[in-house]
């Protein structure tokens, strides 16, 4: 099979496992917004942020390292039982001291609340070490059958503990831990991942290799946070914790065309591995980074020609500011989409010290923009800062990869591409019939025009998948 099929059939299968939790927390948003107070919904949003921040903290993101590393060894069962079981005996009590701490550091919350919050949080720790596993294993079936778990014991468990019995902000962090938890059984019962755990394979010098990989990644992931999670706060503090209610809403359908970038980056990821030492890597580099630009531009008009639609069907209750934020930072997803295909390089090529650094440095000037900017532009700071600040992350990692590769988009086809995109923008914040179909017009036609090759290299890649194969005679 070719790079450019194996990574279109990747991104087929990883792009299910993606698709559906986001599709999950669609649907639960209605239940959220109309069953937990401004005031709850606000405080959910610092928790699940506060969880994403932690994990990379406590764990030292040595997850990453488990996909990486098993990527080289998928065919020594020795090495990977080494590799796995020394990555779980750091995890397990490393997890379990951050949960003592975490319930010390929660004392001000009810007992229900602070023990749904640490068992997340832990479940958390231990499932994503075991989907990385099983990725660096080259199992992406059942990656994307947890998470097809993981979505619908989430859409469960809101339903049953928020809409039904009640519990609001406490039930809504249960069904967080319900999601988690049944993807872990399925790991663990299916795919039989801890059967490659054993005490007597852990190795301290395995273990001090992988945590030399994964180390420079928690700057990365720290600051990675920090761009999206410090604007939160600042709006918290500056303008109450229903402003940041107001600027969650407005995140969540931007975060859709992270949908098909994650599927995207997780496949690229393991390609950019494997091509990394290929003759033709720099000119294979730069068709994958036309790829990747045309897809998530597509994705993105299409979302700005239905974001009309899609506001008024999800989001319910007082929200009406969070739509004009919407265009601002889809126009930033789409700089992020293209600043994490580049960090998939660096990470290739084992340089994540470079990832971090470039991190931090958007993440400082994100800080700053939005510091600065809010008190008077209000919401607006905080989506202007992420966009500008991923714009930034995009340009920094394209200079420092100089040294090893030329990667560029042809100047014509960005220029004429972002040009429509705010033309969509400014259609779409017009909120009016006319503009809104005219719109919807533009956005088909982009992604039909950008993403027609790659439509048929997918359709073609799962009827393969799919089809039953034939016995000759």
């Amino acid at each position: 099979m070719s790079r450019e099929s194996a990574l279109a059939k990747n991104t087929a299968i990883l792009a299910i496992g993606v698709f559906l939790p986001k599709v999950a927390s669609i649907i639960i948003l209605p239940i959220l917004t109309g069953y937990l107070t401004m005031e709850e919904y606000g405080t959910y949003d610092l928790i699940t942020v506060l969880v994403s921040m932690l994990l990379p903290a406590v764990t030292l993101q040595i997850q990453t390292a488990a996909f990486r590393y098993l990527i080289d060894v998928r065919d020594d069962v020795e090495q990977g039982t080494t590799i796995i079981s020394s990555i779980y005996a750091f995890l397990i009590p490393s997890s379990i001291a951050a949960l003592l701490v975490s319930l010390y550091i929660l004392g001000g919350m009810s007992w229900g609340l602070r023990a749904a919050i640490c068992s997340y949080f832990f479940i958390d720790i231990i499932e994503t070490a075991s989907l990385q596993c099983v990725r660096g294993l080259g199992d992406n079936t059942t990656y994307t059958i947890s998470s097809i778990i993981a979505s619908a014991g989430q859409l469960m468990g809101v339903v049953g503990l928020v809409l039904l019995c009640g519990l609001g902000l406490e039930g809504a962090v249960w069904a967080l831990f319900i999601a988690n938890f049944a993807a872990l059984l399925y790991i663990v019962f299916v795919n039989h991942i801890f059967r490659y755990i054993k005490v007597d394979a852990i190795s301290i010098d395995i273990l001090k290799e992988l945590v030399n990989y994964s180390w420079p990644m928690v700057p990365n992931t720290m600051s990675m946070w920090i761009m999206r999670a410090s604007n939160r706060f600042v709006i918290t503090l500056m303008m109450g914790i229903e402003a940041n209610a107001v600027f969650a809403v407005a995140y969540k359908i931007p975060q859709l065309l992270l949908l098909a970038q994650n599927a995207f980056s997780m496949a690229w990821q393991e390609n950019a591995s494997i091509s990394a030492n290929d003759e033709d890597a720099n000119q294979y580099y730069n068709k994958m980074y036309s790829l990747i630009f045309r897809l998530t531009a597509g994705i993105m008009a299409l979302i700005l020609a239905i974001n009309p639609i899609l506001f008024h069907i999800l989001v319910k209750g007082t929200y009406d500011d969070a739509y004009v934020q919407i265009p601002i930072l889809l126009m930033g997803m789409l700089f992020f989409c293209l600043s994490s295909y580049l960090g998939g390089i660096y990470i290739a090529r084992k340089n994540t010290l470079s990832v971090g650094i470039t991190t931090l440095v958007a993440s400082v000037i994100n800080v700053l923009i939005d510091i600065i900017l809010t008190p008077y532009l209000g919401l607006y700071a905080a989506s202007l800062a992420l966009l500008l600040s991923y714009v930034f992350l995009v340009y920094y990692r394209l200079y420092g990869l100089n040294r090893y590769f030329q990667i560029r988009i042809p100047s014509k086809l960005f220029g004429s591409v972002m040009i429509v995109l705010l033309l969509q923008c400014w259609l779409c914040s017009c909120r009016m019939m006319t503009t809104n179909i005219l719109s919807g017009v533009l956005g088909i036609s982009l992604f039909i025009m950008l993403n027609e090759s790659f439509i048929k290299r997918l359709t073609m890649s799962l009827k393969k998948s799919f089809q039953p194969n034939k016995k000759k005679g």
